[in-house]
């Protein structure tokens, strides 16, 4: 299981890039970052340079090692390049970047474990799914389309579908706690977490949530 950060660019970043609106979303947008050499690390960094003067951003990074996420899942990111309407993937889809460095294979499963846990959060199923291209025509995520068919894609599709359905996973495909049954739990542990006001004590409350919502396959929260 590898890391997921919590590492939120500032509201007053230039460039517009994090303009604190809501988002209603209904999609997930899946990106590459056009970038041989560039990490997760890397791409977060750039979101706060001071030489960059793009109006873009994304909601999450995702690489060989670690996953970070640079813009709340519930505020808009500027990463579909279609504008500003409503029904735009700018206000309705979560940009997601997927790195293009280090070992590829094992990046893309990564990806394929995050975007699973985040549709099996929302009930969502693949066809939830969108390319960049989806939205503005632009090849992205460029490294599945190198036979100009998008198997790339598919195939990636495929890889979240499994996942979510649970039959890629190790022991037969069962995770090791019901997504329901987690979030009962932690129900009870919210409860003790407001309880307190000791910050070690909270601390550890949001670990050991973020340690049922991992083994039923489940995103962290922050």
């Amino acid at each position: 299981m590898f890391p997921y950060i919590i590492d939120h660019i500032p509201v007053a970043t230039p460039h517009n890039r994090r303009p604190g609106l809501a988002i209603g979303a209904t999609s997930i947008t899946i990106h590459n970052t056009a970038n041989p050499s560039s990490t997760a690390r890397n791409e977060r960094n750039w979101l706060t340079n001071p030489s960059n003067t793009a109006t873009a951003s994304f909601h999450i990074v995702i690489d060989q090692k670690e996953a970070i996420e640079c813009i709340p899942l519930t505020e808009i990111a500027w990463h579909a390049g279609d504008g500003n309407t409503a029904g735009s993937g700018n206000r309705t889809s979560i940009g997601i970047e997927i790195c293009e460095s280090g070992n590829y294979d094992v990046t893309l499963r990564n990806a394929a474990e995050l975007v699973a846990g985040m549709l099996q959060q929302r009930g969502w199923d693949t066809d939830r799914l969108r390319r960049h291209y989806d939205w503005s025509g632009k090849n992205c995520p460029r490294l599945m389309n190198s036979d100009g068919q998008w198997k790339g894609w598919l195939d990636f599709v495929g890889m979240v579908k499994e996942k979510l359905d649970g039959s890629g996973e190790e022991g037969g495909g069962e995770k090791v706690l019901k997504p329901e049954d987690a979030n009962n739990i932690i129900r009870f542990l919210s409860a003790a977490y407001m309880a307190t006001d000791s910050p070690d004590a909270r601390k550890e409350f949001n670990r050991l949530a973020n340690e049922l919502r991992r083994v039923s396959g489940q995103p962290p929260q922050p």
